[in-house]
Parts: C-alpha cells; sequence; structure tokens
C-alpha cells in the first residue's frame, strides 16, 4: 500500500526498507515465491515497480524498525474481541513540518539574555524558578564576568570585551 501512496505522490526514485529478507528477496527477483499467499502480491507490487525511474529494497533488522516494534507492542497489549469489528489506525501525511505546526506566538521578554548573570554578580542572586542546577551552572558561568557600575563585561585573556 504504501508502494500506491508513492505512485499518487508522482515520486520516481524509492528506496523501500523491510524487515522480512524472504519478502525483500522476493521482489528483488532474487529467489521465487512459492507461497500462494504471497504470490498474487509480489505479481501486483511488481507491476507497481515498473512505475519508478529506480526503486531499491534494503532490509531492516526487526530490531532497528522502531515503528514495527511499537505496532507489535501495542498488538500484544490489545485483546480483540474477534466478534467486533476491528478499527484500522489512521495515519496522516502532512506537507508541512511538525516543527512549523508547533509554533505559536511567543510572549515578548523584553529583558537582555544575560540578566540572569547580571543580577547574581550584582546581588548574589538567582531568578526564582532556578533550580540547583541552574544555580550551579550560573555560578560557574559568572566566574568570567565582571560588572562595572552598571555594565557587564566579559573576561577575557587580555582584557575585559
Amino acid at each position: 500500500m504504501g508502494i500506491r501512496a508513492a505512485i499518487e505522490r508522482k515520486i520516481k526514485v524509492l528506496k523501500v526498507y523491510g524487515d522480512s529478507a524472504l519478502v525483500i528477496y522476493q521482489l528483488k527477483r532474487e529467489w521465487e515465491t512459492r507461497d500462494s499467499k504471497l504470490i498474487s502480491y509480489r505479481k501486483m507490487v511488481l507491476k507497481l515497480i515498473d512505475e519508478f525511474n529506480d526503486i531499491t529494497f534494503c532490509y531492516l533488522l526487526r530490531d532497528e524498525n522502531q515503528m514495527a516494534d511499537a505496532l507489535a507492542t501495542l498488538t500484544s497489549m490489545i485483546q480483540v474481541n474477534k466478534l467486533e469489528d476491528m478499527k484500522p489506525i489512521q495515519m496522516s501525511i502532512f506537507e508541512t513540518p511538525a516543527h512549523c505546526c508547533s509554533i505559536e506566538e511567543e510572549e515578548k521578554d523584553y529583558h537582555p539574555w544575560y540578566l540572569n548573570i547580571l543580577q547574581y554578580v550584582k546581588n548574589c542572586e538567582y531568578l526564582d524558578q532556578a533550580t540547583e542546577n541552574d544555580k550551579r551552572a550560573l555560578r560557574r558561568i559568572a566566574i568570567d564576568y565582571v560588572l562595572d557600575g552598571e555594565i557587564l563585561y566579559k573576561k577575557g585573556g587580555i582584557g575585559y570585551y
């Protein structure tokens, strides 16, 4: 079914990963198909393969196939009543990358990026929400800064910046 989706999207170069060495070698035409259940499947796939300029089949170890591993784990956890209808898992393909969909209007922060360093060097105070790790990191970073009046300078090898 994935090959049909690739054809619908007019993909011409395809790399197919599978965790069944038997099926991969049969589709590469290196082995014969003797299983009656796979013969019609193989014929259909071989017809569809002609739609591509280049198609590569790659064997992927089951341990490295996280999607198949996750689905196998899910199936082992679900008890199915065979009398009820099974609903397929619906998967959608979005044209926009996921990280673009999660962008929301960000609140404006008018404080300088070095506010916590300045506050620590000036008053030895931490921000209210600082964790112990944040405090430890801030102490290490603050060693490299010096305050001259209201201006914070970073120490360098030959002076202050």
